[in-house]
């Protein structure tokens, strides 16, 4: 018999073996020990022979009955998904006796992601100044995430050597590489950046090579950067509807782009998605007066006209 507590472990040195982010194997142990001690108080079970897939459907629903998101149950589905697949891997169980094969998704409601207006972008790209080391690097994350779109890890994970003339060397999901590029208005903010960050480290010694690090120079955390962007919003006024996050000005960005003429493989390539199907989910969330501002600029009749 296999204790679960001794699984969750080795799944844990898998996911490390496997270099997933820190925060991804924080957030799946999580779900693990939570399903875990759910079956154990629920149905006085401590090993893996003795999970069978009504007790993963009772969870969900106990879930469902707590209020969580259909988007969330997912997310334990998909963890426990991973799991189980490690330890027919490893040989534990076997594929027919796998229990979460007869787990189904849970249907999540369509909804369109809404996320910041131009002016609202505008107001909070002007929130910071170069007076201070702090405010310069803010500015510069600021600007960084909403010219590139890029995750706020890939952000965090930035070293000097990754900014180059007119581009950024960004270390992606998967340890997957992509180059996005740098723009006039970026430039000019990166070089100012660039300039107060050497001379506020002058008389530091510093243990990393992070292109934006915290005033005692250590490389920055997603949390970090988290508040940053909050703060931001809160200056610049942003609807209270708005999630101000890294993700909803990637959401932003991806939008952006869109609805500018970028066709989908391009800002599918430039955001870093394994495929277009993923970035869809930002043309779908455009709303219907946008997309019809969009069909009127492509007009075959006004650009055939003649």
């Amino acid at each position: 018999m296999l204790p679960l507590n001794d699984l969750i472990k080795e799944f844990n040195f898998d996911m490390q073996c496997r270099k997933l982010s820190p925060r991804t194997i924080r957030t799946d142990i999580t779900i693990m020990k939570g399903f875990c001690q759910y079956v154990k108080n629920e149905f006085n079970i401590t090993e893996l022979e003795q999970i069978r897939s009504p007790y993963i459907k009772k969870y969900i629903n106990y879930l469902d009955k707590q209020g969580r998101s259909d988007k969330y149950m997912n997310q334990i589905i998909k963890v426990l998904r991973a799991f189980f697949k490690y330890c027919i891997q490893e040989e534990y169980i076997s594929k027919i006796d796998n229990p979460i094969l007869k787990v189904q998704w849970v249907k999540e409601e369509k909804r369109l992601i809404e996320t910041f207006t131009d002016n609202e972008a505008k107001k909070m790209l002007k929130q910071w100044n170069y007076k201070t080391f702090y405010n310069a690097r803010n500015k510069a994350m600021v600007a960084v995430l909403f010219e590139t779109g890029i995750r706020v890890l890939e952000l965090c994970l930035l070293d000097l050597t990754d900014i180059r003339d007119e581009i950024i060397l960004v270390h992606g999901k998967g340890n997957k590489e992509r180059y996005v590029p740098i723009s006039p208005a970026l430039k000019k903010i990166l070089i100012k950046y660039h300039r107060i960050r050497t001379g506020y480290i002058k008389n530091k010694i510093l243990t990393t090579s992070a292109y934006f690090i915290s005033n005692r120079g250590h490389r920055l955390t997603i949390e970090a950067v988290e508040r940053v962007v909050r703060k931001t919003g809160e200056m610049a006024k942003v609807r209270n509807t708005i999630r101000c996050s890294p993700h909803t000005i990637r959401h932003y960005y991806a939008q952006f782009m869109l609805r500018h003429d970028n066709d989908l493989y391009t800002v599918s390539r430039l955001l870093g998605h394994e495929n277009v199907n993923i970035t869809k989910i930002y043309l779908q969330s455009l709303k219907d007066k946008e997309i019809v501002n969009m069909s009127m600029d492509t007009s075959p009749l006004m650009k055939l006209k003649g």
